[in-house]
């Protein structure tokens, strides 16, 4: 019941909030995030511990401060997002500004495949988006597979809809489908500041132990494409910002672990610089930090 009540208000917001008048999505997107946030569930509890690490000066008025703002961050971005298969492509194309885009541009000329890593900053749809339509590169990234199916296949529509090749993250046969693109000097996008599996990288974030994805790391040694960090940021205009971070390199010496750990411990950094300069737009609702899982989530 709930997977299916899930499934129907995506529907709704995909079929209904796109037709909105803009300044209406933003004040209704205001208001939920504003309603959510005064109701103080779980997932602002866990959006303002986790916000705790990332402003450990913060005394609890400011806290709340940045969890009202969060969640005004986190309800933009699905407006947002239920919005963008109706923007015009000039409305795309103005609604994004990065800054730092030759590293990218530059990588893509080399022929040799890029992998943007970005964290849960911002609207990584949006400028995804702008990506395929301002430069005219298509791009290949890795969705959860989330239940039900039907809600799955939504969101894969949906992106592939902007322009992108989704890929299930479980079946086991995205990573060598990654490699490939980026062997033939394509684009992969890869949303990387949270992993529970086994296969995560530990690194060093905020001060303390948390899991990050593996991935980017081994497909830069592997293929030989260029690594970049991306941050983006949300200001006070309609129009998202953005970095892309110089590149990641691979160490010169080490074993394939021990290049993957400094690598990975690279982009945990370069996360962490636009995270504390825009604390408000990372849309970090779960437990991430290792002191923070609860044991079962451990084994």
């Amino acid at each position: 019941m709930n997977e299916r009540l899930s499934d129907a208000l995506y529907g709704l917001g995909w079929s209904t909030v796109k037709k909105l008048p803009e300044p209406v999505a933003v004040r209704l997107g205001q208001t939920i995030a504003d309603t959510v946030w005064k109701r103080r569930g779980k997932g602002v509890l866990r959006l303002e511990a986790n916000l705790a690490r990332v402003v450990p000066d913060a005394g609890p008025e400011r806290l709340a401060e940045l969890s009202r703002a969060g969640m005004r961050s986190y309800l933009r971005y699905w407006m947002e997002s239920f919005r963008l298969p109706a923007w015009s492509e000039t409305r795309i194309k103005d609604g994004f500004e990065p800054e730092g885009l030759h590293h990218l541009t530059d990588g893509l000329a080399a022929g040799k495949g890029v992998i943007l890593a970005l964290p849960h900053l911002g609207n990584w749809d949006l400028a995804g988006a702008w990506v395929t339509r301002n430069l005219g590169v298509p791009f290949t990234t890795v969705a959860e597979r989330l239940k039900p199916e039907t809600l799955y296949d939504r969101f894969v529509a949906y992106r592939e809809g902007l322009g992108m090749e989704v890929l299930p993250h479980t079946g086991g046969s995205a990573f060598g489908t990654l490699a490939r693109r980026l062997r033939a000097g394509g684009l992969v996008c890869l949303v990387a500041d949270r992993d529970l599996s086994a296969s995560g990288v530990e690194v060093k974030f905020f001060g303390d132990t948390a899991r990050m994805p593996a991935g980017p790391a081994i497909l830069a040694q592997q293929t030989g494409a260029l690594l970049l960090p991306v941050t983006l940021w949300f200001d006070a205009t309609p129009v998202m910002k953005g970095r892309v971070h110089p590149p990641v390199e691979v160490p010169e010496t080490g074993t394939r672990a021990e290049k993957t750990s400094l690598m990975t411990q690279a982009l945990a950094d370069a996360f962490a610089e636009g995270i504390a300069d825009h604390p408000e737009d990372w849309h970090m609702l779960q437990r991430l930090w290792l002191a923070d899982l609860e044991p079962r989530e451990q084994s």
